[in-house]
């Protein structure tokens, strides 16, 4: 998934598995976020253990993944909301595959929460991750919802 070097991307991948793995069994997300930081980020998450499919991340920004996983269980309705208000048609946040789902409220969540670091950069970052996770029409469909809500919470980064 991410490339060596990409603490931050690592911290958003784990994001990710973490929100999807506190949905999928309903283990609260400190639970989950206790259980990756001890178990599959950082050194210990030796890769001849398995890999990124296996979910360990060994390169993440630890304050960042608990930033993200904190944040999106804190305001999941909020963000739910935001990513809903970006969906066309009948389409539903319950609709989304849960990785897709997890995917667009992380950013949702960055994106809503200041103004650092740029929409454009949000939006790159979740893109790269989409292409990892998927290989199908989902990443379309994620960079359509994506760049939607950053021109909506960021409007005045797309106004330059």
């Amino acid at each position: 998934m991410p490339p060596q070097g990409r603490p931050r991307t690592g911290s958003r991948v784990a994001a990710i598995q973490a929100l999807f793995q506190s949905e999928q069994t309903g283990e609260a997300a400190e639970t989950v976020l206790d259980q990756f930081v001890r178990h599959r980020i950082g050194p210990d998450a030796n890769m001849s253990q398995g890999g990124f499919e296996d979910g360990r991340v060994p390169l993440a920004d630890v304050p960042l993944f608990a930033q993200l996983v904190r944040g999106v269980a804190r305001q999941g309705d909020a963000l739910d909301g935001i990513v809903g208000g970006h969906l066309a048609g009948d389409w539903t946040v319950a609709r989304l595959d849960p990785v897709l789902r997890a995917l667009l409220r992380a950013a949702a969540f960055e994106l809503s929460s200041g103004t650092q670091p740029p929409a454009r950069v949000v939006i790159n970052e979740y893109m790269d991750i989409a292409h990892g996770f998927f290989s199908g029409e989902e990443p379309r469909f994620a960079n359509g919802v994506l760049d939607a809500m950053a021109r909506s919470l960021r409007a005045a980064e797309f106004q330059r």
